[in-house]
């Protein structure tokens, strides 16, 4: 690959405890954020004012208006890995289909047509190769610089067209997720209980955000069983670390393997929740739990919600949910959204 007259950026996605990279090469994007103030440039006084984040409008003001039709992108994960190699195409964008990539707002969008890809072996190089720090930064380094020199890419790979963008989704309010929940069962009073409950959550969280974040217990107690209580889960048919499980859901008494209903595995507030599905799915395939019909995993304001089909679970959600960001459907996890979630994590939910 030819970088004659060429510059390139190197782009981090994430960090080596959770990454984001396969959304990127899934889409064609490299993503920044944060993105809840709006659009490049309109969010810098918000970013500079409310946040103080000074570096990060120099890191998004180089994303959104430096890197340039046809300079070369990679894809990096700490300082040693690379995980794709692409083209920049296209300009600017501003996308609400990314402001939540498992817990991640990074509603700041670039168009890459990765011609690369490290398909789960990246290309690794000595610590330090790239440099660490901003997401977005030109690169200077000769072991890099020679190692693309050397791929060989097929012409069909800078032919072929630009992946769609993720699209569709919606924002929904209480009243439209409170109809839905009524028209599947859920009777009113337990609607009112759990719009009440949501809202004190949220408070709950907004409040560790301006002071510290809770640990994993805290996370259980404060967020994710209240939530659950209010969605109909009794204390009877909820058991806290039970046989390693963070809480455990039955459909019925006693509390034993043949009754297990929902394991639910949680992560600290603000963590990658998602990355908790193979922990969640090996204690719900346990011999004699072959009935747990549900996986739950959350950081206490996000739910990934999976159901056993065919005996198995699959790798990406059946439905997700942010408290703070109810949306009708999850596009880049090809899933349902709040709606569905809330329901899936209710007693009032069993398979037609």
């Amino acid at each position: 690959m030819g970088l004659t007259g060429k510059r390139v950026w190197q782009v981090a996605a994430g960090d080596t405890n959770r990454d984001y990279a396969d959304v990127c090469l899934e889409w064609d994007v490299i993503l920044n954020g944060p993105g809840e103030e709006g659009p490049w440039p309109t969010c810098r006084e918000a970013l500079r004012g409310d946040w103080g984040l000074t570096r990060k409008i120099s890191d998004l003001k180089r994303f959104a208006e430096e890197i340039a039709e046809g300079d070369v992108v990679v894809l990096r994960l700490g300082t040693t890995d690379v995980l794709g190699v692409g083209v920049a195409a296209g300009e600017y964008l501003w996308s609400q289909e990314f402001g939540d990539v498992d817990g991640w707002d990074l509603a700041h969008v670039r168009r890459v047509k990765w011609v690369w890809k490290a398909n789960g072996t990246p290309q690794r190089f000595d610590t330090y190769t790239m440099k660490l720090g901003d997401t977005v930064q030109l690169a200077d380094s000769k072991p890099l610089f020679g190692w693309i020199s050397t791929l060989d890419i097929a012409a069909s790979e800078f032919a072929r067209p630009i992946a769609d963008l993720p699209q569709g989704s919606r924002e929904i309010d209480w009243k439209e997720i409170s109809e839905y929940l009524f028209d599947h069962g859920v009777a009113s009073n337990s609607i009112e209980r759990l719009g009440t409950e949501i809202h004190e959550l949220v408070r709950i969280s907004r409040w560790y955000q301006r002071t510290k974040s809770p640990s994993e217990h805290e996370t259980v107690a404060y967020l994710a069983v209240p939530l659950l209580r209010a969605l109909g889960w009794t204390p009877q048919k909820m058991a806290i670390e039970w046989a390693n499980v963070d809480i455990a859901l039955f459909r019925q008494l006693p509390r034993e393997n043949g009754n297990l209903e929902v394991v639910v595995e949680a992560k600290k507030k603000d963590r990658a929740c998602l990355t908790a599905r193979s922990q969640a799915k090996a204690y719900a395939e346990q011999p004699g739990r072959e009935r747990c019909n549900r996986l739950v995993v959350t950081d206490g304001l996000r739910y990934g919600v999976y159901l056993r089909h065919d005996g198995g679970f699959r790798e990406t959600p059946d439905a997700y949910l942010n408290l703070t960001r109810m949306r009708d459907s999850y596009p880049i996890l090809g899933c349902a959204g709040a709606r569905d979630a809330l329901l899936l994590l209710s007693t009032d939910w069993a398979r037609v």
